[in-house]
């Protein structure tokens, strides 16, 4: 019995290695696809770092105007038809460079705060939605402390992002070497992972661009004239608390 047994072991065990290396080639293929896209999404970054923070920020001052507009609302649902209007909305005034702040460490600040900006914005994580609403809230996180908080606190926080921490979701997979069932659902899941992984970062339209474009870095004039656009429509929008 035994070794009737030996051929089916021998063809699971080349079946097993056979995996392992096709993992291992979409490793290799995704962290090449990966750093093609981020060398070039680098490039447009820093031909539009300023469009691009500045419609953070005002997409954060127009997420801030909707939520205050929201609980105005509520509160006169609570009041009944009653209820006063106030005189006005509390909005929360800019933070002013002060005084005894040093040109040098206003200057530390902004590095710091672009650095982080650009390793966590948003539109990074297009194609994983699961780190969409997060990266949100961290550059929403990121913005109030640079203007409002010491750079101490934005040091902090910089390192806090650096160290992958801020956007860690991913839990570990618990599996036993000595089952060769599980170990052959593990390699089957890993390398069905790696092929969606692989498609994601292939389907980026910064990807697409770098790949279809004769000259991929026209592109940044799409773009500029995207950010025109929108910033101009957000500014539109929060004039009333930017004045």
């Amino acid at each position: 019995m035994s070794k009737q047994n030996l051929p089916n072991t021998k063809n699971a065990l080349q079946e097993q290695l056979s995996i392992k290396a096709q993992i291992q080639a979409l490793k290799d293929e995704l962290l090449i696809v990966e750093h093609e896209t981020s060398v070039f999404e680098a490039s447009l970054r820093a031909i539009l770092i300023d469009m691009i923070i500045e419609e953070q920020e005002l997409c954060d001052l127009y997420r801030r105007m909707q939520k205050a507009k929201k609980q105005k609302r509520q509160e006169q649902k609570k009041r009944g038809k009653n209820y006063k209007e106030p005189v006005g909305l509390k909005t929360i005034p800019k933070q002013k460079i002060t005084t005894t702040e040093s040109k040098e460490i206003e200057k530390e600040k902004k590095r710091l705060y672009r650095e982080a900006m650009l390793h966590v914005h948003p539109d990074k994580f297009s194609m994983q939605e699961d780190k969409i609403d997060l990266a949100s809230e961290i550059t929403s996180q990121l913005i109030q402390i640079y203007k409002s908080g010491s750079l101490k606190d934005l040091q902090l926080y910089h390192t806090h992002i650096f160290s992958g921490n801020a956007l860690d979701q991913t839990s570990e997979v618990n599996f036993s070497n000595s089952n060769a069932s599980l170990e052959d659902a593990y390699l089957k899941q890993e390398k069905e992972k790696l092929e969606r992984e692989l498609a994601f970062a292939k389907n980026r339209q910064t990807y697409r661009v770098l790949k279809d474009y004769e000259n991929p870095m026209l592109f940044a004039e799409e773009l500029k004239a995207y950010y025109t656009d929108r910033l101009f429509k957000l500014r539109k929008r929060t004039r009333k608390l930017r004045v």
